[in-house]
């Protein structure tokens, strides 16, 4: 059943105006949204992707992590952990342009919840090769080697006020997520991204649902998840201003769906206004915190086509079980 047919027995009594044609406009748009930013695969040929299978190629992948990171030595994998994971049923896979490491990620076997499946603690793609759909490819090569296996699921965590990362992992690749870790790593890290907190969304991707089958086949639901969006009043608002401004959480808990909107560019606002950025951290922490425990699941997330401080949206819904 198509969301956009399913959402009117949730429909809201009462909903903004503004929102629902904040939202009608962006799915008129969402079809050229869809094809310009996150490209499906990698365009350039020369780049392979494969399995690392020397201590030198390991070395490569640390060196990589300081360089796009950030990290200081005491934040970076150790190389003697790197080569016992490894040897231990770790998927450490490298992408290459000619000799050339550009990329990594590294998934290690877990045992969360008592269920035996994989985490993907790390992926990175050097600055130079940001643009080509590698972190996707990536993905879909742990994803390959996973189910060889004969596991059927991966873990990961990523930060949710990160535009970009939620469009990746909700639109592109079909996770859900219904746990909200709050400075998963601490306060911060000694990386620049980290100086505002490092609360994660805790995300499970189905390997062999026909959810993330559809996903991986490019099938998008941005028009769907838009139709649901324009029916409902944010929890947490992007305000004109570009304040976060919260709603009623207990009308919002009393819904089948809420929706938690984020700014466009977080990273451009931690440079210029960190204390507004700090503001959207502590709003949007309270709202999943609230719903997840409430028993919301995040499903969907569309990314704003508005500019650079244009909110994008996460949706949540009460799935049955």
């Amino acid at each position: 059943m198509q969301l956009s047919s399913a959402i009117y027995k949730y429909l809201p009594w009462r909903t903004s105006s503004l929102a629902a044609a904040r939202w009608r406009w962006l799915a008129r748009s969402s079809i050229l949204a869809e094809n310009a930013t996150m490209p499906n695969s990698v365009s350039n040929s020369a780049i392979i992707i494969r399995n690392l299978t020397t201590i030198e190629e390991l070395e490569a992948v640390l060196r990589l992590e300081k360089e796009v990171w950030g990290f200081e030595d005491a934040d970076v994998t150790p190389l003697t952990l790197a080569v016992a994971m490894k040897a231990t049923g770790s998927i450490w896979l490298g992408a290459f342009k000619k000799d050339a490491m550009v990329g990594f990620a590294f998934a290690f076997p877990s045992l969360e919840e008592g269920k035996v499946g994989f985490h993907s603690h790390t992926l990175a793609v050097h600055p130079a090769f940001d643009n080509l759909g590698l972190g996707y490819q990536l993905k879909l090569a742990q994803r390959d080697r996973v189910l060889a296996r004969g596991i059927a699921e991966i873990t990961w965590t990523f930060d949710p006020l990160r535009s970009r990362n939620a469009h990746l992992n909700f639109a592109k690749l079909g996770v859900i997520s219904n746990s909200y870790r709050l400075d998963f790593y601490g306060a911060q890290t000694s990386s620049s991204l980290h100086t505002n907190g490092t609360d994660r969304l805790w995300v499970t991707w189905r390997l062999a649902d026909s959810r993330v089958e559809e996903r991986v086949k490019g099938r998008s639901r941005r028009s769907e998840t838009l139709d649901a969006l324009a029916l409902l009043e944010p929890l947490v608002r992007f305000n004109g201003d570009g304040n976060p401004a919260e709603a009623d959480l207990c009308q919002a808990l009393s819904r089948q769906r809420i929706a938690i909107e984020i700014p466009g560019d977080i990273g451009q606002m931690e440079s210029g206004d960190i204390g507004r950025a700090h503001q959207w951290r502590l709003a949007t922490r309270r709202a999943f915190t609230e719903a997840l425990n409430a028993g919301f699941t995040v499903t969907e997330f569309c990314r704003s086509i508005r500019g650079q401080q244009g909110p994008g949206a996460y949706l949540l819904e009460r799935l049955n079980h």
